[in-house]
């Protein structure tokens, strides 16, 4: 009965439940940017680059083989085609590269809020006079006595 007891205790944690939250919209920001990125940006650059779609960019490392079927019967199997898709591998770096860029501008404007708050927080600290100039004023007392 412990161990249940507290698993549960460890997954009621706050931290455990921040992580999952970040978990979901980091997922969902990550569906978001690679909308972005195949349906917005990546079409005119393959475009300027001569209509070429990145995600069909490959290398054929051996031809596929159809299925060989005579009379009705299936001599042999259909062998799919061994590829090597750099394509989808230079799709992957744009959504990185885009996600990391968004990242870096949302903790950016975080950081300039949290140094805002921070800001506003600190107690006003006045200066008053040095210490020679009080000193100063202390002798001037001394003198007009």
């Amino acid at each position: 009965m412990g161990f249940f007891t507290d698993f549960k205790a460890f997954l009621m944690k706050g931290e455990i439940v921040n992580l999952a939250t970040a978990v979901i919209v980091g997922g969902a920001f990550g569906k978001i940017v690679t909308s972005f990125t195949n349906d917005v940006l990546m079409p005119p650059i393959g475009l300027l680059l001569g209509k070429v779609d990145f995600k069909n960019l490959k290398l054929v490392l051996q031809d596929g083989v159809p299925a060989v079927v005579e009379n009705g019967v299936q001599k042999s199997k259909a062998v799919a085609e061994v590829t090597l898709n750099y394509g989808a591998f230079i799709q992957t770096i744009f959504d990185f590269v885009i996600i990391g860029f968004c990242i870096f501008i949302v903790l950016k404007a975080y950081e300039k809020a949290q140094q805002k708050i921070k800001k506003e927080d600190e107690p006003k600290v006045t200066t008053g006079p040095t210490q020679e100039q009080l000193l100063a004023e202390i002798r001037d007392l001394l003198k007009k006595k």
